[in-house]
């Protein structure tokens, strides 16, 4: 937003509207770029029945999650090069035009590629939406936007379900996308009239390059290694030879990308990502956070559902109610890091969630609904404290035209975190059921036959104790991501004052 002039009243009202303008785009894009994470999850049945491809619709959540992430570290250098807004309205009319092609899909095929093309233009939404945040806000202010951009994640990552549910039984499975439509073409209106970006200098006078060779190498590495490890243990045995040739030619491609970023003018992902304390510590902590929430967003309502006996719809409150606390934590924490400072409010999160998912395998047998509720809303109040000092304080430590970068890397990390997470608790939890089931199954076949009334008292005790094996393996991550804060970053974040934001 440019600046109004001193002393006028009207330009000042103006600017307050254009600026609330832009927040109203950016809470959009946010909200669109969390439905489609999970929206598409209770549509499954009706869109397998028109369209077929039972055997692969798995990849219509992989495909869009893959694309997300691999195109994050891309659009982040882009908005440090280019400026946030034709970053972010490219992105989203990249997200809408697959939006659209997604609904008038032919075949399962075609679906899945329309779903990575919508994805392609959702990592636009999610990094340059959380970067422009930082540009509109001072330091002081950014909490509030932040919790909001929270608020907005949260409650459409838990709606996007029964979102999905309810415009497949009553009108089509086609208007999950549509929907996206209406929507995305009002915040790209707001964009267009009311986002003005002041003329930054550019350091050298030459005409920006891009690094395509990096870019492209990105794509490659990060979905070659996303795919055996969203396939590996799905598709294929972890060791059998499709994952190690994946995870072969991940390594490979991850030595070519070191090669081709040191010799870039522009890399895609600088070295100074890495290099610096402040921003290392972070990627690594926020990457243990990716990791640890799919206990809790993946494993909690199958426990709910098997072990509890409560409903979908209930058991979807039980995982809901963190939605509640996290934001409220995550705005008051400005009252706490201005006291102790980022690194210490976050260690303070961090510190009190690995004590509450250390508890959760403690939880008496079968238990209250009650217990694991307050627990989850416990953890979005330790986990607001962790999250949002961590990402202010690194967008408040770089320039202008590192804050996309920087951004992207934090969000990547966490990204990638989610994706290693599911692959390694759902391993963990399979093997605990092979172990006390004699090797019978695993947990989607064995909740599958709680349901349906087929398996006794032990198979429900089996699901227990695996989902308390993944909770240890949480709260282990939760831990490592304490030990990164204590020993990696430094005691306090360098803060740069950019007045021209």
């Amino acid at each position: 937003m440019t600046a109004a002039k001193e002393g006028d009243p009207a330009a000042a009202r103006a600017g307050a509207r254009g600026r609330r303008a832009v927040v109203a785009s950016l809470m959009l894009c946010m909200g669109l770029a969390a439905l489609d994470s999970t929206i598409v999850s209770t549509a499954v049945p009706q869109i397998v029945g028109d369209l077929g491809g039972f055997s692969v619709f798995s990849w219509l959540f992989s495909g869009y999650l893959l694309a997300v992430t691999v195109t994050l570290p891309v659009y982040g250098k882009l908005s440090d090069t280019f400026g946030r807004k034709p970053v972010l309205i490219a992105g989203s009319i990249l997200f809408l035009l697959g939006s659209l092609l997604c609904a008038l899909a032919w075949n399962m095929a075609a679906l899945i590629a329309f779903r990575i093309v919508q994805g392609l233009g959702g990592g636009a939404l999610q990094g340059t939406v959380q970067t422009l945040a930082a540009d509109l806000y001072p330091l002081e202010q950014r909490p509030k936007i932040q919790a909001k951009l929270s608020t907005v994640w949260a409650t459409s990552a838990v709606a996007g379900p029964a979102l999905g549910g309810v415009l497949a039984t009553y009108a089509d499975w086609r208007w999950i996308f549509l929907i996206n439509l209406p929507l995305g073409a009002v915040a790209l209106w707001l964009l267009i009239r009311h986002l003005h970006e002041p003329q930054r200098e550019r350091r050298t006078t030459e005409r920006p390059r891009i690094d395509w060779a990096g870019a492209l190498t990105v794509f490659a590495c990060g979905g070659v290694l996303l795919t055996a490890l969203v396939q590996g243990g799905v598709a294929w045995p972890w060791l059998s030879p499709p994952s190690m040739a994946l995870f072969g030619t991940g390594l490979a491609l991850i030595a070519g990308l070191v090669l081709i970023e040191r010799r870039a003018a522009e890399p895609i992902i600088p070295g100074w990502v890495w290099r610096r304390r402040t921003i290392a510590a972070v990627n690594l902590a926020l990457g243990a956070l990716g990791l640890l929430m799919v206990a809790p967003t993946v494993f909690l309502p199958t426990y709910a559902q098997s072990v509890l006996g409560l409903a979908p719809i209930t058991a979807g409150f039980v995982l809901s109610v963190w939605t509640l606390s996290w934001p409220v934590s995550a705005a008051l924490s400005q009252h706490v890091y201005r006291r102790i400072g980022f690194r210490h409010t976050a260690m303070l999160g961090i510190g009190a969630a690995t004590l509450i998912l250390f508890a959760f395998p403690f939880l008496p047998y079968p238990g209250e609904a009650w217990q694991p509720t307050l627990l989850m809303f416990l953890l979005g109040g330790a986990l607001g404290l962790f999250q949002l000092p961590l990402l202010v304080g690194v967008q408040s430590s770089v320039e202008w035209n590192e804050r996309g970068t920087a951004t992207a890397s934090v969000l990547f990390c966490r990204q990638t975190g989610q994706t290693i997470g599911a692959a390694l608790f759902g391993a963990v939890a399979n093997g605990v059921l092979a172990a006390r089931l004699g090797g019978a199954g695993d947990l989607d076949s064995v909740t599958k036959a709680l349901d349906s009334g087929a398996s006794g008292e032990h198979v429900r005790r089996a699901v227990a104790e695996a989902v308390h094996s993944v909770y240890f393996g949480a709260a282990s991550a939760a831990g490592l991501a304490f030990l990164v804060l204590l020993f990696v970053a430094p005691r306090r974040f360098p803060v740069l004052k950019n007045p021209g934001d």
